[in-house]
């Protein structure tokens, strides 16, 4: 890129940036003042919100860069993480959010200090603040200055070597993402969020058609007849047990995972317990999910039309991405490219910040002080301290991101091996605690040990002797440790059956369409692993006409099924 363009680029980002930053600022004026207006945006987020916090929460420089190196280095199984998603954010939709908002709960630790006792809290914060510090935080910083280094070559311009312009990147990214959680609270990340999550959608569908252009020698069309024509093998998602995410998965240990993620992972659930109704919360999530469909296209196929236009010859798989983008992509879209990846980067980054700033401020700080004065901390120290921690929390993740570096199998699959710490034993407490009423205190603090200890043997001392994929160890672990604590619970059950112990303090009327759109995003899964394999796609001789029928028994079954709802909603409203 010439001295020109590098101006543009800066010039443009800079003010895609500072137009979300000023959006942001007049729709968050005055809103986190309080305790629930810093850590729950006042419990008044709508469902646009709700999806677009989510979508730039989930989705970021990891994503961008992991998703498509797997897909240039492998195929596209990996996008079981993405795709089986929509199956857990149904159950968020219908099980876990009524559950959650019928208590008022702003954080996961405070649900399980009620469900069992303040130890318990404690141990959960631990594992959260540990995963948050050392892996989840990190890796969103690392990889977004690494798709800004090898994009804009950061080292040429600035006579730096890689590492240490790597670690320059990372603060220079750090600070400028810190503003948004430290100073505007949840409010101000929901809405950034949004505002950047449009960005990512146009920039998500510009770049494979940039891309199938440049594979076409500029016909797009013959691009994508290319690309549906030869190595039609990286196009499939059906993955053997050599594939980075082998397809038996999908239904052991991916479940659990999933289930972690988007219905108890404080930093995803906290925009869903700040929805101003359970309507607005069950049609924001349900939507993430149709988000959720749309990675593959997005973030994946670029990965493969790299492959067909470099072949093996990149030095790592994480380079796909980048190299694709600084070679494909207009100029004049440039500068919006770099504020969308910038805009993603810092969504996901404050959003963990904050999330990690109300574990602490309510889950820690908050008990401590209050159980050493006899008085509840008021909001205004609560926020205070949030803010401080924000900040403590930013300067470590500074130091640790930049030893990803050293990560020699590739960002995706550190962060998903290294996530395995924390997210079964979350899950099953959470379960349990939430479906049982006798399983004790004492079951959960076993699993926590149980899980910690285990998992660590499994991954880093008998890694070489137990081959088995550490998602089938995730599966194996959850049915374990769901048996210890049932197991807990008839030796030793509580003196007193728990009762749930409702708070409402938003409308809890469901949203009526919430089932039937359930059932259509199940649809869309099942539709996409058909499109992506050798029935569709994947298949030399492209899709067949068996994948034909298949397709359209599901449309034909979906739209009985919406005659019925929208009959059966007619009929109840008249």
């Amino acid at each position: 890129m010439t001295d020109t363009g590098l101006i543009f680029t800066g010039v443009s980002a800079v003010f895609f940036m500072a137009l979300v930053g000023w959006i942001s600022w007049l729709k968050t004026r005055g809103t986190a003042d309080s305790k629930d207006g810093y850590f729950l945006a006042g419990r008044g987020l709508g469902a646009t919100f709700i999806a677009g916090s989510l979508l730039l929460t989930n989705l970021s420089a990891e994503q961008l860069i992991g998703l498509n190196g797997s897909a240039y280095g492998y195929n596209m199984s990996s996008m079981g993480w993405e795709v089986t998603a929509a199956i857990a954010t149904i159950a968020m939709a219908l099980v876990f959010l009524p559950k959650y908002l019928a208590g008022a709960f702003t954080t996961l630790p405070g649900f399980l200090n009620d469900r069992f006792d303040p130890v318990v809290r404690r141990m959960s914060v631990v594992l959260f603040m540990l995963g948050y510090g050392l892996v989840t935080i990190p890796s969103v910083l690392y990889s977004g200055s690494v798709a800004v280094l090898l994009l804009f070559d950061i080292p040429g311009l600035t006579g730096l070597d890689y590492f240490t312009a790597l670690a320059a990147t990372v603060v220079a990214i750090g600070v400028t993402g810190s503003v948004y959680a430290i100073f505007g609270g949840l409010r101000a990340v929901a809405v950034s969020d949004t505002l950047n999550g449009a960005g990512l959608l146009i920039i998500g569908i510009l770049v494979p058609v940039f891309g199938l252009i440049a594979l076409g020698d500029g016909e797009f069309g013959a691009g994508l007849a290319k690309l549906g024509g030869e190595h039609t093998d990286k196009l499939n998602a059906i993955g053997n047990a050599d594939a980075p995410t082998p397809f038996g998965t999908l239904f052991t240990g991916m479940i659990f995972a999933n289930l972690f993620y988007w219905c108890t992972n404080q930093y995803v659930i906290q925009r869903t317990l700040g929805a101003r109704s359970l309507a607005e919360g069950q049609k924001g999530v349900l939507f993430s999910g149709f988000f959720k469909i749309l990675v593959p296209f997005m973030m994946m196929i670029p990965g493969v039309i790299a492959y067909h236009l470099y072949g093996p010859e990149l030095g790592t798989i994480d380079e796909a991405y980048p190299r694709l983008i600084r070679d494909v992509l207009p100029v004049y879209l440039s500068g919006f490219f770099l504020a969308v990846l910038l805009g993603a980067v810092f969504s996901s980054f404050n959003s963990l910040l904050n999330s990690a700033a109300t574990l602490f401020s309510l889950d820690v700080y908050a008990p401590t002080r209050e159980s050493a004065r006899g008085v509840p901390v008021d909001d205004a120290e609560l926020v205070r301290v949030a803010k401080i921690a924000s900040l403590v929390i930013a300067l470590f993740s500074f130091v640790v991101a930049p030893m990803l570096y050293f990560a020699k199998d590739g960002l995706w699959q550190i962060i998903r091996v290294f996530t395995g710490f924390y997210n079964i034993p979350t899950v099953v407490i959470v379960i349990v605690g939430l479906f049982t009423a006798r399983v004790p205190a004492l079951g959960a603090k076993i699993v926590i040990v149980f899980h910690v200890v285990t998992y660590g043997l499994l991954r880093f001392v008998f890694d070489e002797a137990v081959t088995l994929h550490f998602l089938h160890q995730y599966a194996i672990l959850f049915v374990i440790e769901v048996g210890i604590m049932l197991i807990c619970g008839w030796l030793r059950p509580r003196e007193e059956a728990w009762k749930f112990t409702r708070n409402e303090q938003v409308d809890l009327t469901p949203w009526p369409f919430a089932k039937p759109l359930a059932v259509t995003l199940a649809s869309c899964v099942v539709s996409t692993y058909l499109l992506f394999s050798p029935l569709g796609a994947a298949s030399a001789d492209g899709p067949g006409a068996l994948f034909a029928v298949l397709i359209g028994a599901l449309i034909a079954a979906n739209l009985a099924l919406w005659a019925l709802s929208l009959r059966s909603n007619a009929s109840h409203l008249g």
